[in-house]
């Protein structure tokens, strides 16, 4: 695998984030033993060397595993931000340990600390994880992951053909990229989003051409009275303001209680964002000044036309 042009490293780990991991129960070796069936969890898994260097994953204290975490040495493990913030708050886990299973289980010293890493999803928060080293402890079903130089879509016939030079009584069950895998775990709310934001820019639309057809017909009727405050001597920028500034008045009011509403119901959409609170002060102050901007335009074209009133000819509309 490593003799393919183009691939920075190579590991494997059994399971790959989005997809869920399995957990394990464990006591912090040095603290208070808790209740019986009372023992705290983590996420579990199984990596060989290099996995974190292949992923991306930064570790953040300490150090990987490497060819010498074997089972004549002494049982190792990496853990995420989370469960180090978790169970060592004030101190610098490394060197600490967990008994595995219970407070008599295996005992495993922590080495390195990672980045977190969303297994269970980009919409689920982070829980406390460890691996161990797939030399210290086997797993059924491993997941060969690799690193490239470029785009990881060129690689995949070569990454078949190298497995089954290597593993040729082990078949391939399927060649991903971690866009792929990221895409698949989005998937059961990329369509209700995609359908709302369709009803958003159809109500988007909607409301600009209402506003353009209101304010329109509001210029139709007042043209009489724009001929005469021309005829009077108004400017032009006057009868713009007149016009643009009432109804952008009334487009506030609007905008103003739409984020209110938005507010109070934005709960429902929660489980839906990502990275983005219901109540993003950006988000709204974005969106707020995007429909005030089309409350505007949509008000701009009819009064530039009332701008043109001929005052003679206003005088003998009716």
């Amino acid at each position: 695998m490593g003799s393919i042009p183009g691939v920075i490293s190579v590991a494997a780990v059994g399971d790959l984030p989005f997809e869920g991991v399995d957990t394990q129960s464990f006591a912090v070796e040095g603290q208070p033993a808790p209740e019986p069936g009372h023992l705290p969890n983590a996420g579990y898994g199984v990596t060989c060397p290099n996995y974190f260097l292949s992923m991306g994953i930064r570790v953040l204290e300490g150090r990987e595993f490497s060819h010498s975490d074997t089972l004549s040495s002494p049982s190792v493990i990496v853990i995420n931000e989370t469960m180090a913030r978790s169970f060592w708050p004030n101190e610098n886990p490394i060197g600490r340990a967990i008994r595995l299973g219970d407070p008599k289980g295996p005992l495993l010293t922590i080495i390195g600390v990672i980045g977190d890493v969303h297994y269970w999803g980009l919409d689920a928060p982070v829980r406390p994880q460890f691996f161990r080293p797939y030399t210290q402890a086997s797993w059924p079903v491993m997941n060969v992951v690799l690193r490239t130089r470029t785009t990881p879509g060129n690689y995949t016939l070569l990454v078949k053909q190298s497995l089954a030079e290597f593993l040729p009584d082990r078949p391939v069950s399927g060649v991903e990229t971690m866009e792929d895998i990221l895409r698949d775990s989005t998937g059961p709310r990329r369509f209700p989003m995609l359908v709302l934001s369709g009803f958003a820019v159809f109500a988007l639309v909607l409301a600009a051409v209402g506003i353009a057809s209101v304010v329109s017909f509001s210029v139709a009727q007042r043209t009489r009275e724009i001929g005469l405050r021309v005829a009077l001597g108004a400017r032009t920028s006057d009868v713009l303001n007149l016009i643009v500034g009432r109804t952008m008045k009334w487009a506030l009011v609007g905008v103003a209680i739409g984020v209110t509403g938005s507010m109070g119901l934005a709960r429902l959409l929660s489980g839906l964002l990502y990275h983005v609170g219901p109540n993003d002060p950006w988000v709204l102050g974005l969106v707020s000044s995007l429909l005030a901007g089309i409350a505007f335009f949509a008000a701009y074209v009819p009064a530039r036309r009332a701008m043109k009133v001929d005052a003679m000819v206003a005088l003998r509309h009716e």
